[in-house]
């Protein structure tokens, strides 16, 4: 049977978001033009439109373990992750690429502890292995799983990588180097549901929303532009 949740969701959608929207879901029948490309992990409390209070049409969303962008290569193999960057940089132009990365992120404390496969392929051990170099960054620090905190510092880390990833790939190089398209990584905390973006000259992580709850006026996400 299919998942009520899926049914019920949609009998909502057809009474109230359709009705609403029908005339932008019809201009989508003849194609999208998002200008923000996000690469968001694929946990389920994690959910970019949520998030960013966004419609059908805004961004292009890529999601998998990790939110993880891993460095260009042309071998064999399948490319799903890259494959969707080529077209959103390529296909749609997007203008802006934004890699989401979230509190308590299972991938990464998959590779943090070395978790043990969870079939036979280890599909998610060989994904998260991408994770190293990050945290190896962390390591030149003398950094370590055992000190508090560390987590959150490998989730930050894993993003910053993920940034230099993108820029592995000639398409999207040139175009930053063009001004065209502008590299952005931002971090969501679950419980408290705050949105930190990093500052591409510190690589620190700032939150979007001061303690009384002004926006910042300096953190703005398309302000923050990495290259």
């Amino acid at each position: 049977m299919f998942p009520d949740v899926l049914t019920e969701g949609y009998r909502s959608f057809l009474g109230e978001r359709l009705p609403e929207e029908k005339k932008k879901y019809k201009e989508l029948a003849d194609g999208q033009k998002p200008e923000v490309l996000l690469i968001g992990c694929c946990d389920s409390r994690v959910a970019p439109e949520v998030i960013f209070d966004v419609g059908p049409g805004e961004i292009f969303t890529i999601r998998n373990v990790a939110n993880i962008v891993p460095p260009f290569e042309d071998g064999g193999g399948y490319h799903g992750t890259s494959s969707a960057i080529e077209f959103a940089v390529q296909g749609l132009k997007v203008k802006h690429i934004v890699v989401l990365g979230h509190a308590t992120c299972g991938g990464i404390k998959a590779y943090a502890t070395d978790a043990k496969p969870l079939s036979q392929g280890n599909f998610i051990g060989q994904w998260v292995s991408l994770v190293e170099p990050a945290s190896k960054t962390l390591e030149e620090k003398g950094d370590s799983v055992e000190k508090p905190g560390y987590l959150t510092r490998l989730e930050y880390a894993s993003i910053a990588q993920s940034l230099e990833n993108l820029l592995t790939f000639d398409f999207v190089r040139e175009r930053v180097e063009a001004g065209e398209l502008h590299l952005h990584g931002a971090h969501f905390g679950i419980e408290q549901g705050e949105l930190r973006i990093r500052d591409p000259k510190t690589g620190e992580f700032h939150s979007v929303v001061e303690s009384d709850g002004t926006k910042l006026k300096t953190s703005a996400l398309i302000g923050c532009t990495e290259a």
